[in-house]
This record gives C-alpha cells, structure tokens and sequence, in this order.
C-alpha cells in the first residue's frame, strides 16, 4: 500500500496573508514558499482529530491546530516573550510525550510549540 511520506503544506485563509507570513518567518523561523519552501527536520508528526466540541484549541469556531516541534522550549518562550509575544504554559499540558506551549498568530491563530521528550 502507498503512503504518505509527510505533510506537504498547510493552507489556510489569512485577512493579511503577506503580512501573517512575515509574522511566522520573523518569529518562528517558518518562511513562506517564495524563493524557497521552509523545510522541515525529520520527526514525530502527529494526526489527531478532535471531537466537534473541544474547548483544546480555545475558540469554538477554530477549526484547526498547528503544532511546531522545537529543540528548547524555554529557549523559545523567553524568545517570544521577548518579543511581545504572549506565551500560555499549562502543567497539564506537559505529559510523558514532552512539553507544550501555546501561543496565538496576530490574526488570533493558536499555534501550539512542543518540545518532544527524547
């Protein structure tokens, strides 16, 4: 049986879509596919449905998630924060998987930041 082999993009509408996609490259390091699509490390991709009434990605009328690996969470946060970008940690979020994060694009987005256990 073929397989996909990873996720080849994620599209979504923007009200500003040039300038979302400056946001996520001047913060995250993830740039937009003009010269050169932004490629990621090899890793744990997760797929994961939710139910219709899940309150885990904060407004009921959000339908999607996106979750970026990184290497040092706290690196990442103190970064962000840096930044002027409010960060939301919740012990319950940290699990045997690794450490969670959470934080909102300026188009109000959630975009969660995981660093895997090793």
């Amino acid at each position: 049986m073929e397989k996909v082999n990873g996720i080849g993009g994620l599209f979504f509408r923007a009200h500003d879509p040039e300038a979302l996609s400056a946001w996520y490259e001047k913060h995250l390091g993830v740039n937009h596919y003009v010269p050169v699509p932004w490629k990621q490390r090899e890793g744990y991709t997760v797929f994961a449905p939710f139910a219709q009434d899940t309150d885990y990605f904060g407004r009921p009328e959000q339908k999607w998630m996106i979750n970026f690996r990184v290497d040092d969470l706290e690196a990442m946060i103190a970064q962000l924060e840096s930044a002027g970008i409010a960060v939301e940690t919740r012990a319950e979020w940290d699990s045997e998987v690794g450490k969670f994060a959470r934080i909102h694009d300026p188009e109000g987005n959630p975009i969660e930041l995981w660093q895997p256990n090793q």
